[in-house]
């Protein structure tokens, strides 16, 4: 069973913290993804065989947390991050985000700049709200979605749809990246995108490494990998790059 932490409006967040050794692995799902998915999993299995500290958590509205999915934001799961990073009980935290949740990794670090003393990005959607309207969907779905305030889209992994929100896309606005001149991270940052990624466009993290600078950030790009990234040897990269950071306490 999940341990859980409340938010400050009384949502329930479900986790599952591994104890071992610093620095704490903290796992970020994807939009409509979960703690229980391959990426997440995968890690805990790799942390556990070498004694490191491992936390993987749902968002509200996502997985066995409490809320309803179409009524989150950015910010919410943001904040339902920083939750559990303030709670992480040792060490120093390497956060590992995938698709969205590597937005929200960025964010979280520049956040908690004394917490998160590295990332790493897998398919970073950075900004995927405003690419999610702007190229996503067509005029009179965007004039429905004003509208009404919501629309209903194809899931990412599923025939399940998914309701969009007005809200979620303005949102959105108060968190993008890719309009910044930098971001001021002075920790380690690897991203790994696919170049066959047909959701967010290897160029995304590109962007992201001349933001942060690349003497800290480190790109790595997949010939022939799409967006789950979940693959055998895509697993195995990931667990390498993880391995790999070598984490600066302050």
């Amino acid at each position: 069973m999940p341990e859980r932490l409340q938010t400050s409006d009384g949502v329930s967040i479900a986790f599952q913290y591994l104890q071992g050794e610093p620095p704490v692995v903290v796992f970020l799902p994807g939009f409509f993804s979960h703690m229980q998915g391959t990426k997440a999993l995968w890690l805990e299995q790799k942390c556990r065989e070498r004694g490191q500290a491992y936390l993987r958590f749902d968002y509200r509205g996502h997985g066995e947390s409490g809320g309803r999915f179409e009524n989150g934001t950015i910010s919410d799961w943001l904040e339902d991050t920083l939750l559990v990073l303030d709670h992480v009980p040792e060490g120093p935290v390497l956060a590992v985000g995938s698709s969205m949740g590597g937005w929200i990794a960025l964010l979280a670090a520049l956040a908690r700049p004394e917490i998160v003393r590295g990332v790493v990005g897998i398919a970073t959607a950075a900004d995927m709200t405003r690419l999610m309207y702007e190229r996503r969907l067509d005029d009179q779905q965007r004039e429905e979605l004003y509208s009404r305030g919501t629309i209903r889209q194809p899931g990412p992994y599923s025939e399940e749809p998914v309701t969009i929100t007005r809200r979620l896309i303005e949102d959105g606005e108060r968190h993008l990246l890719l309009n910044r001149e930098r971001l001021d991270l002075d920790i380690p940052v690897r991203l790994i995108h696919g170049k066959k990624d047909a959701d967010i466009p290897w160029e995304t993290s590109q962007a992201l490494q001349r933001k942060i600078g690349e003497e800290r950030c480190e790109l790595i790009l997949v010939p022939d990998g799409e967006h789950r990234l979940s693959r055998e040897q895509d697993l195995e990269l990931i667990d390498r790059v993880v391995r790999g950071i070598h984490i600066r306490q302050l």
